[in-house]
């Protein structure tokens, strides 16, 4: 599943602090499909649902009217998706609390949730096509994790994802074990659309296991552990691990790098963890532990 090339910072920013005092008169937009978010329902309404059917919230303000015009967008698609997902309406004029409960920096601001998970949507207004683009790569996703999502004649049917071009050349690499070929496609697909988070993840991935293709696991660990001050080992180690899907070693290895080395070593290592860091799920507890333990290293 692939994620549209979206502009970054399309439009302009909304300065969270005006939603203190919501503006007098202020139009309300049109009510469409879209189900009013509140604190109060947010959990029972919203985070729950999303566990059979995807949700999409988006956060907006009368006082930005591109916000606006963004949830009209939205509710017109949702009506035309025919329950497909569902969309929720966070109005920070009347609830401004949940700017902080949504993380929302800027406005509009839209965030998905399939089976309780946040997934990022945009924080820039955009134009209906592209906010379409946006839901179809979502309902995709929705049915790669085995929501069932209603297709455009009505059916149950799970949603076909549509594979990009370089996606399925990697694809067709990998079964072959061919991971440099499948890098290959993968750098081709970044060159088209820098932004795709599939194929920075795939790229990740493929070039670790070419790194640690001609390394045995047993060897790097004794060396690493005998010598704890030679970072190359200290990353194949790191490396070994991460592959094995010993999270937690690799990422703690390198951060005990971090804590002890300096200058242009210190860099290398906080570069390679963090590059680390993308093979892994980003609402994993090891993940979230691991990132906390390297802003203590740093600072």
């Amino acid at each position: 599943m692939s994620t549209p090339n979206l502009p970054q910072n399309f439009g302009r920013a909304f300065d969270l602090s005006s939603l203190k005092k919501p503006a007098a008169n202020s139009a309300p937009t049109q009510a469409g499909v879209a189900l009013d978010a509140t604190p109060d329902n947010l959990v029972r309404d919203f985070v729950s649902y999303s566990n059979t059917t995807p949700v999409v919230l988006l956060a907006w303000s009368a006082r930005m009217p591109e916000s606006v015009q963004v949830l009209e967008i939205l509710n017109k698609l949702a009506a035309d998706d025919d329950g497909s997902w569902r969309l929720g309406s966070v109005n920070l004029d009347k609830y401004p609390e949940m700017a902080n409960a949504l993380q929302v920096q800027a406005l509009p601001f839209g965030i998905a949730l399939i089976q309780e998970q946040g997934v990022p949507l945009f924080d820039a207004p955009h134009p209906e096509p592209q906010i379409r683009a946006v839901i179809n790569k979502l309902l995709e996703l929705a049915a790669q994790k085995g929501l069932k999502i209603k297709s455009s004649t009505g059916s149950n049917e799970p949603v076909e994802p549509v594979m990009e071009p370089e996606e399925l050349e990697a694809m067709a690499a990998l079964e072959k074990g061919d991971y440099a070929s499948a890098a290959l496609a993968y750098r081709k697909w970044l060159s088209r659309k820098p932004a795709e988070k599939l194929a920075q993840i795939g790229l990740a991935q493929c070039e670790l296991m070419i790194r640690i293709s001609n390394l045995d696991s047993a060897t790097i660990l004794a060396k690493a552990a005998a010598e704890p001050n030679d970072l190359a080992l200290q990353i194949q180690a790191a490396d070994v691990e991460v592959a094995g899907g010993n999270y937690e070693n690799g990422f703690n290895r390198l951060i005990k790098s971090i804590r002890i080395l300096d200058g242009e070593d210190k860099k290398r290592a906080k570069e390679h963890l963090l590059s680390l860091f993308t093979l892994v799920d980003p609402m994993d507890p090891i993940l979230i532990k691991a990132r906390n333990s390297l802003a203590s290293a740093l600072f």
